[in-house]
């Protein structure tokens, strides 16, 4: 007697069926996987009364089950979606469009979400179990993935930083107030002049998306070198570039490649100029040296919620992965940054560069920044000081 349908159900029969088919081939290509898939939804649909929809929507779930994210690839698949938050299988988040959304789809339960998972990261080579909870992962696409087993979480939690492709120019975003056009002048001046820039901001602000935009200013007959964590800079009109990226280590722990090491062997590379995509700890040592070394011009970015506290977080970070005492680090900072700049996100999702401050020669063992550009509660982005003092940080003209 035949069956009314649940897909929900059928997908899970099937994707027992297809486990089963399996069993004798060692790591099927995600083509074999899906012509497994298709025998088995095709001897089983008259039994489940499958309609043609029903059994690409079942043929789709149960690949998604096995090699890819389950019920939340449709998520993936959005590109108007930007980040995916799970924390458990019933609480499902997104951003779009700067905005959080709760999602109304769900895994089946904590234990199909926890495999679900753990076999995302096994089939990337990343372990993700009891003895290594914790893991990161870059996909192809560029997107990052971040995932924490229970019972180091309460549930079983993974976020997802999608790399949307979508790249925005300087017009772009001063249409959209993230920066002014007198702001984004300055900015390109001190670009074209060889300032060295660092870029401040909190996670998901928009700080590798302006990084891109500076680069647009860069002149192409420089050699330039790109150093990230995971690939998202995407310099173009620049002939001579170097774009390097850290090695997460493999599954025997060996094989890494982080940021001080690439830094380090940018130095060898002949660089006018070293884009660091971001500094989060000892290797800001090396970027320091890198840019107190004959390499004006370069920039960088970081995590802080101020201009000031950015330059005293990267103090930190430099003395944990230098001997230098405190006076040395303070000073060699305040020698080897020109600009830097903070950028908001605020409560609505709206982005924009909060300000933009000339880093001055310590006073002793503080730093002595100016505020060039300020924008107050978010209402636009205004010059803060006379004409003189742009011209004195860039050779700035109106």
């Amino acid at each position: 007697m035949n069956r009314p349908c649940d897909i929900s159900e059928i997908k899970e029969k099937m994707t027992y069926y297809v486990l089963n088919a399996i069993r004798d081939e060692a790591d099927p290509s995600d083509d074999r996987l899906r012509e497994i898939i298709a025998d088995v939804i095709s001897d089983q649909a008259s039994f489940y009364k499958l309609n043609l929809e029903q059994k690409r929507e079942t043929a789709s779930g149960v690949f998604n089950a096995l090699r890819r994210l389950d019920v939340i690839e449709p998520l993936m698949e959005d590109p108007t979606i930007t980040e995916i938050m799970v924390n458990g299988p019933d609480k499902i988040f997104y951003e779009r469009g700067g905005k959080l959304y709760r999602s109304d789809i769900r895994f089946k339960d904590e234990e199909t979400l926890r495999t679900v998972i753990s076999c995302f990261f096994a089939n990337r080579n990343r372990p993700l179990n009891e003895a290594n909870p914790i893991s990161d992962l870059r996909l192809p696409d560029g997107s990052r993935a971040n995932a924490v087993l229970s019972p180091i979480a309460r549930e079983t939690t993974i976020t997802i930083r999608k790399f949307t492709g979508i790249s925005h120019d300087i017009v772009s975003l001063i249409r959209q107030d993230f920066i002014s056009e007198e702001g984004a002048r300055f900015l390109s001046s001190c670009v074209k002049n060889r300032k060295t820039i660092f870029l401040s901001g909190g996670t998901g602000s928009g700080k590798t998306t302006f990084l891109n935009c500076l680069s647009s200013f860069i002149p192409s007959d420089e050699r330039v070198i790109t150093i990230e964590d995971s690939a998202e800079l995407n310099l173009q009109g620049i002939d001579n570039l170097v774009r390097m990226e850290a090695r997460l280590p493999g599954p025997d722990g060996s094989g890494e490649v982080n940021i001080a090491q690439m830094i380090r062997a940018s130095l060898r590379m002949r660089p006018d100029r070293i884009i660091v995509g971001e500094v989060r700890g000892s290797e800001s040592a090396d970027m320091m040296h890198a840019l107190n070394t004959g390499h004006p011009g370069s920039m960088c970015t970081g995590h802080a919620n101020s201009c000031i506290e950015m330059l005293e977080r990267l103090t930190g970070m430099v003395m944990a992965g230098s001997n230098l005492p405190f006076a040395a680090v303070v000073a060699q900072l305040s020698m080897g940054i020109d600009v830097i700049l903070h950028i908001t996100r605020n409560r609505e999702g709206r982005r924009y560069i909060d300000e933009i401050c000339r880093v001055m020669p310590p006073a002793g063992n503080e730093y002595r920044i100016k505020t060039l550009y300020k924008n107050e509660g978010g209402k636009g982005l205004e010059r803060v000081c006379d004409i003189s003092e742009l011209k004195q940080v860039a050779s700035y003209s109106e």
